[in-house]
C-alpha cells in the first residue's frame, strides 16, 4: 500500500481556492460551512489529478466524493490554516487507498507508472 500512496500526485496547493473558501467562511458561515462539507470544491481539483488511476483501482467518481465528504473537517483546518497543504492532500490519498478494493493497491501502482 506505501507504493500506492506514493503514485499518487500531491497537485499544488490551490491558494486561490483556499482564499475564496475562507473569504466564503468568515463572510457566511454557514454557506461557507455547505461548501466545504461537500467537498467539491477540492474534490473537483484532485478527480482531475486521480480520477483515471482511482477507477482503474475501483473508486469511482460517486465513491470518490463520498470519501472527500467524509474528509471536510480536515479540508475545513487546511482553509483556515491550521493544516498545510500537503499534510492534507496526502491524508485524503491515504484515505483514499485504504478503501480501496482488495488487491487493487497494485493495479493502482502499475497505472500511474
Amino acid at each position: 500500500m506505501e507504493d500506492a500512496l506514493k503514485r499518487l500526485p500531491l497537485p499544488d496547493e490551490p491558494t486561490e481556492l483556499k482564499a475564496e473558501a475562507r473569504a466564503l467562511l468568515e463572510d457566511s458561515p454557514e454557506e461557507g460551512s455547505r461548501i466545504i462539507a461537500e467537498a467539491a470544491f477540492v474534490s473537483d481539483l484532485l478527480w482531475e489529478e486521480w480520477g483515471t488511476a482511482l477507477e482503474a483501482a475501483g473508486i469511482g467518481h460517486g465513491r470518490f466524493t463520498e470519501i472527500s465528504r467524509s474528509y471536510a473537517g480536515e479540508l475545513r483546518l487546511w482553509v483556515v490554516g491550521e493544516r498545510p497543504w500537503d499534510h492534507c492532500a496526502a491524508g485524503l490519498a491515504g484515505r483514499l487507498l485504504r478503501r480501496l478494493p482488495e488487491r487493487q493497491t497494485t493495479i493502482l501502482a502499475e497505472v500511474n507508472r
